[in-house]
């Protein structure tokens, strides 16, 4: 399914030879153990978050037994979307969606960005356990990339490791301030989750090759903490 990557070859097989070591950890490959109500297409993959997240905001969720299954969790995974979320503690994909454990591989940094770390993750949950979408999901009020917008204007980097968060998210920023916007936190915020949704679609040559056969889709999504409502960018 994927391309050739420099003198190797990285293709399904390989990444599913590594998931037999991993599975040593309690991780198994996909198809190794049914799920109930598993969606069949990316776009079902898509319409399970939506549908969670519309009965997360009306406060009927179906997933509120944590130990159901769990005996059966036990033997592996399967997750069906995988979601690159900021660390914030209000952002808890699981909840916003209303998925039960097992059903999302997470990815999570401050910023929701995605670096190499964030690539190898992804790779694994779509060629490996099966992920079918992957949501990029930004957050209303992100103090990651509001320290960002913060480092750009007063030209001054943040103590510490913080330098390369903002190296990170500064391309949207950048975009954004360019075209002048009235909110510019809430445009960068968008644009960050954007920016991030299309490097996971053209990331070679194990994801751009999943989205180029139609396995998996890639979309940039916001959270409204205050309204817990997810909106599709």
């Amino acid at each position: 399914m994927c391309a050739k990557c420099g003198t190797g070859t990285m293709n399904r097989r390989t990444l599913m030879a590594g998931g037999l070591v991993l599975a040593c950890a309690g991780v198994v490959p996909a198809g190794r153990r049914a799920r109930a109500a598993r969606p069949s297409t990316p776009d079902e993959a898509l319409q399970k978050l939506i549908a969670g997240n519309a009965r997360y905001v009306a406060n009927t969720p179906v997933n509120t037994d944590h130990s159901k299954e769990r005996f059966s969790r036990a033997a592996g995974q399967q997750p069906f979307a995988a979601v690159v979320a900021c660390s914030d503690s209000r952002v808890v994909p699981e909840l916003i969606f209303d998925q039960a454990p097992g059903d999302l591989f997470v990815v999570r940094v401050a910023g929701n960005f995605i670096n190499e770390d964030g690539l190898a993750s992804l790779e694994f949950g779509a060629a490996v356990l099966g992920v079918q979408a992957i949501v990029v999901l930004g957050h209303s009020g992100c103090g990651a990339v509001d320290a960002t917008i913060k480092s750009v204007k007063e030209r001054e980097l943040p103590p510490g490791h913080l330098p390369s968060l903002v190296d990170a998210i500064r391309p949207a920023v950048y975009d954004v301030m360019a075209e002048n916007p009235p909110d510019l936190l809430a445009a960068a915020i968008d644009r960050n989750a954007v920016l991030n949704a299309r490097k996971s679609e053209t990331s070679e040559p194990v994801l751009a090759g999943m989205h180029a056969s139609g396995a998996l889709v890639s979309v940039a999504a916001n959270y409204d903490i205050a309204t817990g409502e997810v909106s599709f960018l």
